[in-house]
């Protein structure tokens, strides 16, 4: 199940943004072990099954071994056979309740919503978390909902009265993380602004910024 409570920093490596910078995927969720961030999604949506899996496998033995939950996008049978902790879906993804029969109780499901319609939806399905975005305009997604900004993070956090953890994605850079966090949402789901070298000094400096224990 979901770490109680979730994690503030949500990293999410995503495969094209990597390749278009030229960046291996190990290397980058290594150097965020190592800074300590303990929630990571593999998001690979150009990968065929086998290539995903040999990928997948590899970051699980990885976040496994440092203490820390690795989910996978959309892909709800890579998670199952390589022993993610869980699967995150979108509103064109299969059906939560789908995800939630292949991986069973204890798999953390998270789903992607942008309205307050979706928001409300959400709350009847069995996931463990939603996320609500784009928050601001991000340029990780080619066909992006519109942004919900700060005002739409409350709206849902309000919505979900507690039910559920509500995530904050897009656009969201290190300045305007504690803002995100204000509004209530639970956690931030951070892609592109992860990925300024040094990966490792960037990476803690996330964890700053987002985690006051630290």
């Amino acid at each position: 199940m979901i770490p109680a409570p979730l994690p503030r920093l949500y990293a999410i490596c995503d495969l094209d943004q990597l390749q278009a910078r030229r960046q291996c995927p190990s290397a980058l969720v290594d150097a965020w072990l190592e800074a300590g961030i303990r929630f990571i999604q593999l998001r690979a949506k150009s990968l065929t099954l086998g290539p995903m899996l040999d990928l997948a496998n590899e970051l699980v033995d990885r976040t496994h071994e440092a203490g820390a939950a690795l989910i996978i996008n959309d892909r709800a049978d890579v998670a199952k056979l390589s022993g993610a902790d869980g699967a995150h879906v979108g509103q064109d993804d299969e059906a939560p309740v789908t995800v939630r029969e292949i991986l069973g109780p204890g798999a953390i499901i998270g789903l992607s919503t942008h309205t307050p319609d979706q928001v409300a939806r959400a709350c009847r399905e069995p996931i463990d978390y939603l996320a609500i975005g784009p928050v601001f305009s991000t340029s990780s997604k080619d066909n992006p909902w519109p942004t919900v900004g700060l005002a739409g993070v409350e709206a849902a956090v309000a919505a979900v009265a507690g039910q559920l953890p509500v995530v904050a994605i897009g656009g969201i850079t290190i300045d305007r993380a504690a803002d995100v966090l204000a509004a209530g949402a639970a956690s931030v789901a951070v892609i592109s602004d992860l990925l300024v070298d040094p990966l490792i000094d960037r990476a803690r400096a996330w964890r700053h910024a987002t985690d006051l224990d630290f």
